[in-house]
């Protein structure tokens, strides 16, 4: 039985040092400490497991599904993926608190509208909430 868990757990990297001066008051107003989303697709094995601090209310505040087409997610997904594993494998260029696990993703492979819709929303709330740019 095949599983993709995408485990994204920043946590952590609460501990670290990297503030973003003038982080948007949304992000305050929204820290919850049991902001976690978990989809599972049954019927083909993957599931995708968020835990990060106001995450949630960042979600509700973007675009909403359908938006998006499931080719445009898929193609921002693959490019930003790529680039967060290289981080991943180079601990000495980028903080590990912010990329600690690599994310196994299968180009070609069809994960489904709702693991790509909130895989793509996590990116950019990374890349906004801890001013890292994945492009």
């Amino acid at each position: 039985m095949r599983y993709l868990i995408i485990l994204l757990l920043v946590g952590s990297v609460m501990s670290c040092s990297i503030q973003k001066q003038g982080t948007k008051q949304a992000f305050e107003d929204s820290k919850v400490d049991n902001d976690t989303i978990r989809i599972a697709n049954d019927s083909l094995e993957y599931e995708i497991i968020i835990v990060e601090p106001g995450f949630n209310a960042w979600l509700a505040s973007q675009r909403p599904r359908g938006y998006y087409g499931l080719n445009y997610l898929d193609q921002r997904n693959e490019f930003y993926i790529i680039i967060y594993n290289m981080r991943v494998n180079d601990p000495m260029g980028f903080d590990p608190n912010l990329y600690p696990f690599r994310i196994n993703y299968e180009m070609g492979v069809d994960y489904g509208y709702e693991v790509n819709y909130l895989l793509y929303h996590y990116f950019l709330f990374f890349e906004e909430k801890y001013n890292q740019r994945l492009r």
